[in-house]
């Protein structure tokens, strides 16, 4: 039987796999920069701190050692986006995995914490948009420089996610008790076909529902919603792609636009953890 940490970092090896995927690494198609082999060596580079999580760690210290370990592959950042949301949920599945024990793994986060993930940013550059003027000295690219505001203002971490709402679905998760990642795991439950082919399903299916943050941030609102709106047109009632020719075409447009739905891919990294780890999914 897999531990926690195995199915999370078995979640991050299926998520890439699935294809297509659009505008995101999968085993078809790689960035200019950012390979699927990376990936693949970030998972396994996760593993310690996703152990520490796994053995019941705090989250905070456990997300750093995964990101740390992610780092040691040449691509740079491959999953810190679906390592704060899987750090988490592996802490809670000690107890058994479900909303409300992932809602008391979060509540129960501390300064300490919000700190180790501050310094988690100097281990990896991650895209993150320029702060509030007001908000400066939280500003996440300030790493171990943050500590003292964290401190002043007495911020845990799930205080950290919370001021990054809205405009961040990876920290919208931390609020809402993860609730995304447990209907993506749904959706992939009750598809069929091999499981990476449900994960980049349940991608596309997610593509069509609201905004990437990623792509908002990166590329502006207007092509985010023109992203939703084409994954919505490619998307079948029932979650399935409508045109399995249509999707690759699309995924390759975006991969040479440059246009990343990332935040989306975390989720559904999450989504597939969930789903392994409630045996929702057979492997």
């Amino acid at each position: 039987m897999r531990s926690a940490s195995q199915n999370a970092e078995l979640a991050l090896l299926l998520e890439v796999a699935g294809t297509p995927k659009p505008g995101n690494v999968d085993r078809h198609r790689d960035l200019e920069d950012l390979l699927f082999e990376h990936f693949l060596a970030g998972a396994v580079g996760a593993q310690n701190g996703l152990r520490m999580a796994a053995s019941g760690e705090s989250v905070g210290p456990s997300f750093e050692r995964a990101v740390e370990g992610m780092a040691e592959q040449g691509g740079g950042n491959t999953q810190f986006g679906a390592l704060l949301l899987l750090v988490p949920l592996v802490k809670a599945a000690g107890d058994g995995l479900s909303r409300s024990a992932a809602e008391s793994v979060v509540a129960d986060t501390t300064v300490a914490d919000a700190k180790a993930f501050y310094r988690a940013f100097e281990h990896v550059d991650v895209f993150v948009s320029e702060p509030d003027p007001e908000l400066e000295a939280l500003d996440v690219r300030r790493g171990s420089g943050a500590a003292p505001a964290l401190e002043e203002r007495g911020l845990t971490l799930r205080d950290v996610m919370d001021r990054s709402v809205p405009g961040d679905d990876v920290a919208r998760e931390w609020v809402t008790g993860f609730e995304r990642s447990f209907d993506i795991a749904d959706r992939i439950a009750g598809a069929r076909g091999p499981i990476a082919d449900r994960a980049a399903s349940a991608f596309l299916a997610a593509l069509a529902e609201r905004p990437d943050t990623l792509v908002s941030k990166r590329r502006g609102e207007e092509t985010a919603t023109n992203v939703v709106n084409r994954a919505a047109e490619l998307t079948r009632a029932d979650g399935e792609a409508a045109d399995r020719e249509a999707v690759e075409s699309f995924a390759d447009d975006l991969v040479s636009r440059g246009i990343n739905p990332g935040t989306t891919a975390d989720l559904v990294a999450a989504g597939l953890f969930i789903a392994l780890e409630n045996e929702l999914v057979e492997l």
